[in-house]
């Protein structure tokens, strides 16, 4: 078992990254991505249509379903000054569809920008669109708390039977990573979603799927290769670089996920053949061992570091399922802090499809966790061949190294 106290010296996971190396923009086809292809300390390159050919037929793929919502609004005040607020993840309603499909209002965590113009408890008020075929309205936002560097939001609005997700779909802006800096466009409303998104609630695209077509889903079936989809809802943590010399001082952010009880069972049922698809199905499906060794719905940061727990993976998901039962859950609700780092110990997955991701980040760390330290071999490769970095970047799919 691993000391998490051990430092951790971030500075040991940077790499030179180019601006021009970044992706500002996707393929026009995105399964015609490269693929990097990582076994056994072994890289090769090939295209993403091509993917199926590095998996094991008998394997499960599992993809996160998350939608990016237009989550960021720009509101304005009588004086002219504006306001932007970002939304970040629900308070009240604390669930994801209950706020979203509210139409009476709701409060959510937010990021501000210039907050400083925003005075007392008068409200900032945004001008709607025509919605649903009727007129427009407003929507207004009241600052009531502040949560450190973020504020609870209380949004309401004066146009009847709509539902905040209508209003946001109406009226906001889907918030693209700060590092494309560029504005987001028409076309990203398309390309910065997965073919396969359908439950909305993150601010970031879970970007390893981004290259998955319907094609490509369509010839992993054919090869027998089965899927499974789970839910954790990417929240603006995700981007937040490492500002401590030691890692294991940084803190990391809570992100919530949802997995039904079938999806549970057939991940126990294919244990050994786990593919997951971006470090967020990978960050929800190792949690579940936790949850499962624990028979509660959260795990902290260090978690996997301070406890010894001695169930194999098929125990740990089989104690989760005879909990969901007894305590009467078909969905998994949870929260999970979860810090995949050098010395982890994986318990379910056994290859990841994944970008590339920024110097001196946490994902960058879950990289080098999963082969074992080898990261270097990954990264000096893809810099030397024309790899594309980034969320509209490349991909690569590696298998574990133990």
């Amino acid at each position: 078992m691993t000391n998490h106290q051990s430092p951790l010296y971030i500075a040991d996971y940077n790499y030179p990254l180019p601006d021009e190396r970044i992706a500002k923009y996707p393929l026009a086809e995105r399964d015609h991505s490269k693929l990097l292809v990582y076994r056994d300390g072994q890289v090769s390159e090939d295209r993403f249509f091509n993917v199926g050919n590095y998996i094991d037929p008998q394997a499960l793929l599992v993809y996160n379903n998350t939608r990016v919502i237009q989550a960021r609004l720009e509101f304005h005040k009588p004086s002219g000054a504006r306001i932007e607020v970002f939304c970040l993840e629900p308070l009240t309603p604390h669930d994801y569809q209950l706020s979203l499909s509210s139409t009476t209002g709701c409060t959510w965590k937010c990021m501000v920008g210039n907050v400083k113009k925003w005075h007392g408890s008068d409200p900032v008020v945004l001008y709607l669109p025509s919605l649903l075929g009727g007129e427009g309205g407003r929507l207004f936002a009241y600052k009531e708390q502040v949560l450190g560097n973020t504020f609870a939001v209380r949004f309401e609005w004066d146009h009847q039977n709509v539902s905040f997700a209508e209003i946001l779909d109406a009226a906001g802006e889907l918030p693209i990573p700060p590092y494309l800096n560029r504005k987001t466009e028409e076309s990203d409303k398309t390309t910065y979603q997965t073919v396969y998104s359908r439950i909305k609630g993150s601010v970031a695209a879970p970007t390893a799927g981004l290259h998955f077509t319907d094609k490509v889903l369509n010839d992993l079936r054919q090869r027998g290769i089965e899927t499974e989809e789970v839910t954790l809802h990417v929240g603006a943590g995700t981007f937040l670089p490492v500002k401590t010399a030691d890692a294991n001082e940084h803190t990391m952010h809570t992100e919530i996920i949802a997995v039904p009880r079938e999806a549970i069972a057939h991940i126990m049922a294919k244990l050994g053949h786990i593919v997951a698809v971006g470090t967020t199905s990978m960050r929800t499906l190792e949690s579940l061992y936790f949850m499962g060794c624990k028979k509660a719905a959260t795990v902290s940061q260090f978690e996997p570091y301070e406890q010894n727990y001695q169930l194999s993976a098929k125990e740990a998901l089989q104690s989760l399922l005879d909990w969901m039962d007894t305590t009467g859950q078909s969905t998994l609700h949870a929260e999970t802090q979860i810090m995949i780092k050098p010395g982890y110990q994986f318990h379910v997955v056994d290859q990841l499809i994944t970008n590339f991701h920024q110097p001196q980040s946490t994902l960058l760390l879950l990289v080098s966790a999963f082969v074992n330290g080898d990261w270097h071999t990954i990264y000096d490769y893809a810099l030397s061949h024309d790899f594309r970095f980034l969320s509209y970047g490349d991909s690569s799919i590696l298998t574990r190294k133990s």
